[in-house]
């Protein structure tokens, strides 16, 4: 069987994709990219905007008219919370809620053995590894929880056997999940900073990389690791901040900080490693959001050494409490804010950038694209290197020396 996958979200959806993606082959079945060479179909969705959600209903619409012989299953967490609109989208053959990759091989028919943890990701010199899943927290505007369920950790031993299967591929993993601070507070085992820890002993050459932590969550052993061992724990956090405004943080349902609090553990972050790539999602337009939120949020944007930021507007999502707060802001003062912050984020990236050439990088490489082959360094730049210099061909992972050619940042041998 020919199966085409496709991925709407964030990197745990990424990583679920891949667990389907490897017990398909297993079982024999053939991953494809041409809609027309596809016997089925594996959608994996995102509910966190209705964007995502009507990018995910005119995909599924759009392979069928390519191929109308086309099976089509949809996962993940649109999928959790499908009211039967999905269902009834053209040859959807089953709806599939969160990640269950033995029932999504199930509903195509393929006989799929026990996951036994990913061995490898299909492309790339980076793999994700998901260390928990759910959340036990409940953001307001938040529709994740609502699919996901409450927090979940793996344990510690199925992640070091995995993290090692993965090293032997890949010359990074990233630790993901859906709310990865709270890795062991169901367990009672080690929390994300012992688990880090377990994982740089246990396992060889690769370096580990976080993805969204909140920042009080944050604690003294994973600063140390970042600031000791920049090599194995990549000196990069990406924090949701959302709002700079306790009032709307309030609103938002995020009780555990403040922004005095999320201030104080970014500074001390701060203090003890350099360089450090620092990110942050933030949120305009949320119900009840004033000119002074707004303000609140630039100045504690302005105050702290954020090298991008990912802005967003609001999205209403049925069945969160965000919904019975009241309207948006209107929507030139959504765009407007977004602006605003999105041209600082620019020119906070263009700084660091900036600062960053002439010094050493550690680099893991990635594909190839044309003539050149982009690179992450770890605090997550981007630097280009001439696919055909000699001193990367073969290898995923090259220590160098960072130059700025106009607007780009490339590497040369160190």
């Amino acid at each position: 069987m020919n199966v085409l996958l496709h991925t709407f979200g964030c990197k745990a959806n990424q990583y679920d994709t891949e667990v389907v993606r490897q017990l398909l082959e297993d079982a024999g079945c053939a991953v494809v990219d041409d809609p027309a060479a596809a016997d089925a179909a594996v959608v994996n969705s995102c509910t966190v905007t209705h964007v995502g959600e009507a990018k995910l209903r005119a995909l599924v619409r759009r392979l069928a008219r390519r191929n109308p012989s086309v099976r089509t299953v949809v996962m993940g967490c649109a999928a959790a919370r499908d009211d039967g609109r999905l269902a009834a989208l053209p040859n959807v053959a089953a709806v599939v809620g969160g990640a269950d990759a033995g029932a999504v091989a199930r509903s195509l028919g393929v006989g799929a053995a026990a996951e036994d943890g990913l061995r490898r990701f299909a492309s790339g010199s980076r793999a994700w590894l998901k260390v928990q899943d759910g959340c036990d927290e409940h953001c307001t505007f938040c529709a994740t929880v609502l699919a996901r369920g409450r927090g979940r950790s793996r344990p510690p031993a199925d992640l070091v056997r995995e993290a090692a299967a993965l090293a032997r591929a890949h010359a990074e993993i990233v630790l993901t999940g859906v709310h990865i601070g709270t890795y062991g507070r169901d367990t009672g085992g080690p929390a994300l900073s012992g688990l880090l820890a377990r994982l740089i002993e246990r396992v060889d050459g690769v370096r580990f990389r976080l993805s969204s932590v909140e920042a009080t969550e944050v604690d003294a052993g994973l600063v140390d690791l970042m600031a000791r061992s920049p090599d194995r724990l990549a000196p990069h956090l990406h924090a949701p901040l959302q709002s700079g405004s306790d009032a709307l943080l309030r609103r938002m349902g995020r009780h555990w900080y403040t922004s005095a609090g999320y201030r104080a553990a970014i500074e001390r972050l701060a203090e003890r490693v350099a360089p450090l790539g620092l990110g942050a999602d933030v949120m305009v337009g949320f119900p009840g959001e004033s000119a002074a939120d707004h303000a609140a949020t630039r100045r504690l944007v302005e105050a702290l050494p954020f090298t991008y930021l990912h802005v967003f507007p609001y999205s209403a999502r049925e069945g969160t409490a965000a919904v019975r707060l009241g309207p948006p802001a209107e929507a030139a003062a959504v765009r407007e804010r977004a602006a605003e912050l999105r041209a600082i984020g620019a020119a906070r990236e263009a700084r660091h950038r900036a600062g960053r050439a002439g010094a050493r990088a550690d680099l893991v490489l990635e594909a190839r694209r044309a003539a050149v082959r982009e690179a992450v360094t770890e605090d997550y730049l981007t630097a280009l290197v001439p696919a055909d210099a000699p001193w990367v061909l073969g290898r995923a992972r090259v220590a160098a020396r960072l130059v700025a050619r106009g607007p780009s940042l490339w590497a040369e041998a160190a």
